[in-house]
């Protein structure tokens, strides 16, 4: 009997609220997919260096779908509280008949459990199908055989998503359970005609208190937009704490102003049912301040997690091409000038003999003149500089490098070469925010001294250029000079960078072992290398290593804004479409008095319509006033990246939006109409 009662409640639950059993099979699924990505068939197809940055990408998705996990159990429950809500008659009506409450828990028990393995099932089958799909982006993004490619399924991965999600609905039967035994048959028979309690608001208390908010919020802009050279650590915590409460304060001012601000504007607020559509639309937000507060805050992640993982994936991307033009690098950069630099003969009689793989290549010395520093660079701006950016290092040398060796560098790298008086320098940089600084120097001065030579600056900004092979744009600053400049002088760095003697990718591949196999070989003991006594950095780089490097990176960053973004999503249109349908089952009364009085179906659909619509811009509004200036701070940090693509990334963020948060807008305005046509 309880069986038959539970399974016809689920099909009623079924039509009133697909959005629930929507929710739970997309949470399911997109739960399975991230956590399936070690066991995805491409794992096993790409090489060694790739496979462990797979498993930095699994160890990080399995810490993060803890936190995931939290965020869905929340979700799971805060949709319980509203079916329950939805169920205060039949409660009642159970009640009445003489059912103890033991049995109506009994009834929810065996509703939850059909409804989780029905969840669980059709989650887990579009998952393991949505996987295959991610097994081809994880095989593009590690450039694996995709030839080798077969249907699996992560055995690992529906462990973890049943055992999560069996968690969860234990937490909503015990909640579900707690619910009923506080019922008081008087308050479940009432349900249906109390509404929920609205605070009136002074409207003048709500217009100080928005402007003290706005004028916080706009504090917190200002420091992480405009003054993020100061912000640290604690600072950043306690900026972020201002966002917060300043967001909460907005929602709870708005609240109170809202309706009174529509009311004034009599043309608008009498027009046609306006005034009812506003007045629902306070209604919703005066009772969901807290809510929308923490969706708009979900939301402002999201944009900021999508927009960031894609630009420094699309940005990386780019990067390769262009700042990794060549197979290999040799290098050293002493701390003090060393006479007889020679790392290529040292580095033979210690088991790395580069030359031998070597095929069309250059080597160069780089100079450090210990009066020339960056603070002398600088000049009459030197306070200035400091005064902005206190974290820089005012004392190094400035790296020089001659125009004969930098140009044999650039036709390796089969880039322009450069050409200037013996009187002139260039300074090469591509570290956005640096190149700010230094560009400030030269238009104000640009004039320097080196080696007891006065040069000045053939142009008035950076140009852009590097040495180093990578896949970021991290050049602070290299000057070009006269080879004349640097005669007889003493070198403290030394590069050979060129290309295998081999062509196809496979062939460098077995080189590169060999090679990187004898230099890890060689640095177990770095005091056999005489130049490296005095201090500084010596390393090996290879095109094949930054690009696993890059790839892998971007790998992480996409795959983890992917994670958090989407299930954020799910959660914020979740949230909201349930508090909707919730209001539109308390409101079908309103709708059969609409009717009643003489208004037009249209007419009530549009009401219906703009109320959800503004229920779910509200938050999304000044999310992406966040977002905008959440952005700006973050690519302060994503520069070295590239952020190039940032437009592209946000086109793709917004398209996601669109698809996950409109979707539920649009499911939730059909459910709604559905609902308030009940009794049409």
């Amino acid at each position: 009997m309880l069986f038959k009662l539970s399974l016809s409640n689920i099909r009623k639950s079924l039509r009133d609220y697909a959005i629930y059993f929507f929710t739970l099979i997309i949470g399911v699924s997109v739960f399975y997919v991230f956590n399936a990505v070690s066991g995805q068939v491409a794992m096993t197809v790409i090489d060694s260096d790739s496979r462990e940055i797979a498993r930095i990408l699994q160890m990080g998705i399995s810490a993060m779908s803890v936190f995931v996990a939290g965020v869905l159990g929340f979700l799971i429950v805060y949709a319980s509280r509203f079916l329950m809500k939805r169920r205060n008659r039949e409660f009642a009506l159970y009640l009445m008949l003489g059912m103890s409450k033991r049995k109506i828990s009994a009834i929810l028990l065996i509703e939850t459990v059909i409804i989780g393995l029905g969840s669980l099932g059709v989650g887990l089958l579009l998952g393991i199908g949505l996987s295959q799909i991610m097994s081809a982006l994880v095989v593009s993004l590690f450039e694996a055989d995709m030839t080798r490619y077969s249907f699996m399924v992560s055995g690992d991965a529906i462990g973890k998503t049943v055992i999560c999600f069996a968690i969860m609905y234990l937490v909503v039967m015990i909640f579900n359970s707690v619910i009923i035994s506080r019922f008081k048959l008087i308050d479940l028979m009432q349900s249906g005609k109390k509404s929920e309690q609205i605070k009136l608001k002074s409207p003048w208390l709500c217009i100080i208190i928005f402007l003290i908010a706005a004028a916080v919020l706009g504090y917190a802009y200002y420091q992480v937009g405009w003054n993020y050279s100061e912000v640290k650590s604690n600072k950043m915590a306690l900026y972020i704490a201002m966002g917060s409460v300043s967001t909460f304060f907005i929602f709870w001012s708005v609240s109170g102003m809202f309706l009174r601000i529509v009311m004034s504007m009599k043309n608008i607020y009498y027009r046609s049912l306006n005034a009812f559509t506003f007045r629902q639309v306070s209604s919703k937000v005066n009772t969901m301040v807290f809510s929308m507060t923490v969706i708009c805050l979900m939301l402002f992640v999201t944009i900021c997690a999508l927009s960031g993982a894609f630009s420094m994936r699309n940005s990386m991307n780019a990067n390769l091409q262009e700042l990794c033009p060549a197979d290999f690098e040799l290098s050293a950069n002493l701390d003090e000038p060393v006479e007889n630099l020679d790392i290529v003969t040292e580095c033979k009689n210690n088991g790395l003999d580069i030359m031998t793989y070597a095929g069309e290549y250059t080597r160069f010395y780089t100079y450090g003149d210990s009066n020339f520093t960056f603070e002398s660079f600088c000049g009459n701006n030197a306070e200035k500089v400091k005064s902005q950016f206190q974290f820089l290092d005012y004392h190094n040398s400035e790296q020089l490098v001659g125009l004969n060796e930098y140009n044999a560098l650039m036709k390796i790298y089969g880039k322009e070469t450069l050409s200037m008086n013996d009187d002139e320098y260039i300074l090469l940089c591509d570290f956005k925010s640096m190149k700010a600084v230094r560009n400030s120097v030269l238009k104000s001065e640009g004039e320097i001294t080196v080696y007891g030579h006065k040069l000045k600056s053939k142009y008035r900004e950076c140009q852009n250029g590097f040495i180093s092979i990578s896949s970021q744009h991290i050049n602070a600053g290299i000057f070009v000079v006269p080879d004349s400049i640097l005669e007889g002088q003493i070198p403290n760095g030394e590069y050979i960078i060129g290309n295998y003697n081999t062509a196809d990718k496979e062939s460098k591949k077995e080189t590169e072992r060999i090679v990187k196999n004898d230099y890890h070989e060689m640095t177990k003991n770095l005091s056999n290398l005489s130049f490296f006594r005095s201090g500084g950095y010596f390393g090996f780089s290879t095109k094949l290593n930054i690009q696993s490097g890059a790839v892998g990176l971007g790998a992480i960053a996409t795959f983890m804004g992917l994670y958090i973004g989407l299930v954020f999503l799910i959660a914020c249109g979740a949230i909201l479409a349930l508090k909707e349908l919730s209001e539109s089952v308390d409101s079908i009364d309103r709708y059969e008095m609409l009717r009643k009085i003489g208004a037009d179906e249209s007419d009530i659909s549009k009401s219906l319509f703009r109320q959800i619509g503004i229920f779910f811009l509200l938050p999304l509004i000044l999310a992406c006033v966040h977002s905008v200036f959440g952005m700006k701070f973050a690519t302060y940090f994503l520069e070295i990246f590239g952020t190039e693509k940032m437009a592209e990334s946000i086109a793709a963020t917004s398209i996601i939006i669109l698809l996950i948060y409109g979707g539920y807008f649009l499911i939730t305005y059909f459910c709604s109409k559905g609902i308030i046509k009940e009794r049409k």
